[in-house]
């Protein structure tokens, strides 16, 4: 460097960053990092409720980046690998949810497989599709293998039922993904 002007002589590569330079992005990534980890963890949370929507995943997502964020120092990888079982346990439990629910209500394997089906064939038709879906095709299945009003009328409230007992689950398991999370943030 030049003694006077604290610019680097002649030929002299300039130095990239800065000792103090550095420590402050590095900061700066930090801190972005842990405040996008904790908006997408809360975007999932708040997404619970809407069906379709991988909630789960998104707030595993955001726990990830905040563990990230302090090179996974509080959030190590074993607590990451409990949350992501908590993650893949807490899907399947929503997504059979409304499976059991027809079942639970005395659906036969008719009716389980139409509240099956029905949930699939209802994405097209958006939300009101995803809701209604499990349960029409419950009741559609049931009514065609045993043409009791009754019966299929009970198969279809419960694959509604179990819609419902799916985003129990799925907001049980959010919470909890969630709690342990912070938990191992901050102790």
């Amino acid at each position: 460097m030049g003694s006077r002007t604290g610019r680097p002589e002649h030929g002299a590569a300039p130095a990239l960053v800065a000792g103090s330079d550095r420590a402050g992005i590095i900061g700066a990534v930090t801190l972005a990092l842990t405040v996008l980890g904790v908006v997408v963890a809360a975007l999932g949370l708040i997404l619970m409720a809407a069906p379709v929507v991988p909630a789960l995943a998104v707030v595993f997502l955001g726990v990830t980046l905040v563990a990230w964020a302090d090179g996974f120092a509080r959030i190590g990888w074993p607590m990451l690998a409990v949350l992501l079982a908590l993650t893949v346990v807490g899907s399947l439990a929503d997504n059979v949810a409304a499976l059991f629910g027809a079942r639970k209500a005395g659906a036969s394997t008719w009716g389980v497989v139409g509240a099956g089906v029905g949930m699939l064939a209802g994405l097209p038709f958006g939300l009101p599709g995803v809701i209604l879906g499990p349960a029409v095709g419950a009741f559609a299945l049931e009514f065609i293998r045993n043409p009791d009003l009754r019966r299929a009328g009970l198969a279809g409230l419960g694959g509604l039922a179990g819609f419902v007992l799916g985003i129990v689950a799925r907001s049980f398991f959010g919470g909890l993904i969630a709690g342990l999370a912070l938990l191992a943030y901050f102790y």
